[in-house]
């Protein structure tokens, strides 16, 4: 998966369009229909074995290989199983790109044994290296470019909006809708079932190279989670991204994956994903447009408070009742805002109040007044306008007095014009204004939620959080990697429960105080160390896989006992246990019995906590309501890994358990504080235990002593791939400078903000200028969390860290590169603190760097330095860059060979000038 060659689909010269003719339904000759519609300026070529001499105007040839010359892109629309052959000619006469428009039911049978049609063009396209994008796609519209290579039913005009999606019907679709509401896209790409170029393909190379300010984006599976959250975490750092998704129930998912422990539906792991990568999703096509209009028009929130004017209750009413449905607020007015509301009478319903009801004889004056009012209001951060049409108050002219006093409203503006027939101009009218217009107040209300979701999960991408909540060692990892090893040599899936509770007590989770017997001697005796009432729970290995729940488990037959008091009961209830698992269990092995004190009166809350594994993203941490009916209640709120505190805290409050921590406890934010360190600490195991396969604590009982873990399970699987890359803890080591300081050298985290802003204020302008090319004497909170949290799958900064005698931590000095997508090139960038170089700091964190990238098969270092920061060209030097000198920019290109090419594209690649 990569950019390579993409550009021959975006940038053709020629196009030879293969099984085309004039028949009506010829799917070649509507593509070559739109290529002329759309005005394509380069030379296109038919290909069609019978022989026409020309083909709607176009030349037509029988075979590829009798072609004028060797076409940029080549369109494949003849039938499904001549495309393998096709794709393995073309790539031998040196095409670098098709797109394949066939499609067919059987693309995974395999019937003479020679592999399926999918396996036959894959195969064809790796041999040449020829990209695919393909089979069943619609085709690719760039209006920009003037290329429309597509059976698309109508033009579409050029925009700042790119479409990329999975479904060509949907595609059409799409096409219809913009031109309905004027919308023009940069690019309109559908891949339908490719099997070479994939959507992160694509949204790479057009962030890129495209200056697109908004992508819109329909998916149906996802392949790899690691290549498709980098890329999209990427690109919606700098666009806007929006994204609906089908195949949300598990009747409409074909995909045929195993469901998630844990997990009701997995549909709420795709919004994790999202959440993660600052991105919308909507529900359904009609929002994503309203979303797209809302999001690209109105300015940035201040919050989340909503006011309404309206010329009538009942429609205020529909637009509130949404708005308190979706998680939004209503605006309180000040008490001047009410003050000036009542003294001019412009509220008939419920003067001073929000909604502001105008009623149904309210002019475009008294609207216009009455919005300078409301938006002025401090506590307002958007105005709602909702209109049905009146005799005195007509839509379109209302529309026009709003839009022409707009500067004085201090707010963002929505309008939902009511109606169809009168309405249409008002939202016409608003729509030239780039005034945001929704065909009822229910739609309006939900693009404000979408842009209060918006600016929720952008802040987050940009946010630094706090200290690092939990940190392991080498000594815990080493300990717990072999526990789990001794269970893989006995040929468990599952640990124990002494063994899990062993795991969680390394990581710094409270378990209840517990009692491990394997006999009712043992547990007569065991008893005696504990007072008050007593549970026993048998421990096999059909009860100690997590997630896995039971109708009735308060029963015998579950293996759990409560209430027992003093020894007597317990050996007694040990023998019971061993008879009922023996007699309903007769293949299971008993473990042992867990006993412990009865909890009962202590707690105020039962929660669950967990790790579990899904089979698109990875590892997911979950997080609920507890106890038995917990996959009754549904209560779990879903985050991929890795987390930090900010990120726990903001899966902790979307939960109906922080609705009643803050309700019930004393201290909340003592407790929120502590949920927030037990995720972390979770994700901290799942990211060191790759060989964990699911984790479940329930129930969690919190209350004001603490929280402990009362009963868990943990079971082992393949070691896992993140979807999100984790903090690379492998890449740490420490090393003695020449002044004798113990420096460890590590990649950099997001909690690292702080040490970054106190660096940058030890340096000198000088140094300050040599790395960012210009004087930035503060740095701003977007740079600080752009520079701190990093995506280690395409950067990587290692700072130089040193601990002073305060015990305080110190930055030195910081490495960075970035990667382009395809790890052809890194661009790096050093700097050292004025006072400590000298010192080695400058060669030790390059020569780290240079080693990290040669291993992750980077092929070249380059960086850009100052004509007269002769210490960086002096250090480049000395460690084999070569230097190519810019004298009208004043700038040298410092330019290290890492690894050879393994492929001609690769040399091509590199034999071409960095942007």
């Amino acid at each position: 998966m990569s950019t390579r060659f993409l550009h021959h689909f975006f940038e053709p010269s020629t196009i030879a369009v293969i099984g085309a003719s004039e028949k009506p339904d010829s799917l070649g000759g509507l593509v070559i229909r739109n290529l002329q519609q759309g005005a394509f300026p380069g030379e296109i070529w038919a290909v069609d074995p019978k022989g026409h001499d020309a083909v709607h105007g176009q030349a037509c040839y029988r075979r590829i290989s009798q072609l004028p010359a060797i076409p940029d892109l080549a369109v494949i629309c003849s039938p499904i199983e001549t495309v393998p052959g096709r794709i393995a000619r073309l790539g031998r006469l040196g095409v670098r790109a098709a797109l394949v428009l066939s499609g067919g039911a059987h693309l995974d049978v395999d019937d003479d044994h020679k592999g399926s049609i999918r396996q036959r063009m894959l195969s064809a396209a790796r041999i040449s290296g020829i990209r695919v994008l393909g089979p069943e796609c619609m085709g690719l519209i760039v209006p920009g470019r003037k290329l429309n290579a597509s059976y698309a039913s109508q033009p579409i005009k050029p925009g700042r909006v790119a479409y990329l999606g999975q479904s060509g019907m949907l595609g059409n679709a799409m096409i219809d809708w913009a031109a309905g509401r004027g919308i023009g896209f940069s690019h309109l790409i559908t891949l339908g079932d490719s099997v070479d170029v994939m959507l992160p393909d694509l949204m790479d190379y057009i962030g890129q190279f495209s200056p697109t300010q908004a992508m819109l984006l329909h998916l149906e599976r996802i392949l790899d989670a690691r290549h498709f959250m980098t890329t999209l975490r990427d690109t919606s750092r700098n666009r806007l991204v929006l994204a609906i998704k089908s195949g949300r129930t598990p009747e409409s998912d074909l995909t045929g994956l195993a469901p998630t422990p844990g997990i009701v539906n997995r549909d709420r792991v795709f919004d994790a994903a999202f959440a993660r990568a600052g991105v919308v999703r909507v529900n359904d096509s009609d929002e994503l447009f309203d979303a797209l209009e809302t999001l690209s028009r109105m300015k940035p929130l201040r919050g989340d408070r909503l006011a309404i004017v309206s010329n009538g209750l009942g429609p205020a009413l529909l637009a509130i009742d949404k708005l308190i449905s979706s998680g939004g607020r209503l605006a309180a007015f000040t008490e001047d805002t009410q003050q000036a509301l009542r003294k001019g009478v412009l509220d008939v319903s419920r003067p001073g109040d929000n909604p502001v009801d105008l009623g149904g004889n309210a002019t475009p004056e008294r609207f216009v007044e009455a919005l300078a009012i409301v938006a002025a209001d401090p506590q307002v951060d958007a105005v709602l306008v909702v209109h049905a049409p009146t005799r005195l108050a007509p839509s379109k002219t209302t529309a026009q007095a709003i839009i022409a006093n707009r500067r004085r409203f201090r707010r963002n503006l929505l309008t939902s014009w009511m109606g169809l027939e009168e309405a249409v101009s008002a939202r016409h009218e608003s729509h030239l204004a780039g005034v945001p217009t929704y065909i009822s107040p229910e739609k309006a209300v939900k693009a404000f939620t979408h842009m209060v979701d918006y600016q929720r999960v952008q802040a987050l991408l940009q946010e630094t959080p706090p200290s690092l909540a939990f940190t392991t060692t080498p000594e815990i990892r080493r300990g717990c990697h072999d526990l789990m090893a001794r269970a893989r040599d006995q040929e468990r899936e599952c640990l124990c429960h002494s063994e899990v509770a062993q795991v969680l007590e390394a990581y710094g989770i409270s378990v209840a105080p517990s009692r491990y017997v394997t006999s009712a001697k043992e547990g007569f005796y065991a008893a005696a160390d504990l007072e008050g009432f007593m549970a026993l729970k048998v421990v096999h290995e059909g009860n100690c896989h997590p997630f896995r729940y039971r109708r009735h488990p308060h029963r015998l037959s579950a293996g759990l006992l409560q209430d027992l008091a003093g020894p007597a009961q317990v050996a007694e209830g040990v023998s019971r246990l061993e008879e009922t698992v023996h007699e309903n269990f007769p293949d299971l092995e008993i473990r042992e019995y867990c006993l412990q004190p009865m909890q009962r009166g202590k707690h105020f809350l039962q929660l669950c906590a967990g790790i579990t594994r899904d089979p698109v993203f990875g590892p997911v941490i979950l997080f609920g309501i507890g106890g038995y009916k917990v996959n009754i209640l549904a209560d779990r709120q879903v985050v991929l890994p890795p987390l930090n505190m900010r990120l726990a805290e903001d899966t902790i409050y979307r939960t109906h358990a922080a609705r009643l921590i803050r309700e019930h406890s004393q201290e909340p934010e003592r407790d929120i504080e502590r949920l927030c360190r037990l995720l972390v600490k979770l994700s901290q195991m799942a990211s060191d235990l790759l060989e964990l396969r699911g984790l479940e604590l329930n129930p969690l009982l919190l209350n004001r002593d603490g929280l402990v873990a009362v009963d868990f399970a943990m079971d082992l699987g393949p070691a896992a791939r993140f979807a999100i890359m984790p903090y690379p803890e492998e890449l740490r080591e420490n090393v003695i400078l020449k002044n004798g300081w113990e420096v460890e050298v590590r990649p950099i985290r997001a909690e690292d903000a702080p040490l970054i802003r106190d660096f940058h204020g030890k340096l000198s302008e000088e140094s300050i200028r040599f790395r960012y090319f210009h004087h930035k004497a503060d740095l701003t909170q977007r740079d600080l969390s752009t520079l701190a949290h990093i995506n280690y799958d395409r950067q990587m900064a290692f700072i130089a860290e040193h601990r002073r005698e305060d015990d305080a931590q110190e930055m030195l000095g910081v490495v960075r590169v970035w990667n382009d997508p395809d790890n052809i090139r890194t661009e790096f960038s050093i700097i050292v603190r004025d006072d400590l170089q000298g010192l080695g700091i400058g060669s030790l964190l390059m020569k780290k760097m240079i080693e990290y990238c040669r291993s992750v098969g980077t092929l070249e270092m380059i960086g850009k330095i100052m004509a007269n920061n002769h210490p960086m060209r002096t250090l480049t030097q000395r460690l084999g860059f070569r230097m190519r000198y810019d004298m009208e920019e004043q700038e040298v290109d410092a330019v290290l060979r890492l690894n050879d090419p393994e492929s001609e594209w690769q040399r091509h690649r590199l034999e071409s000038l960095p942007d």
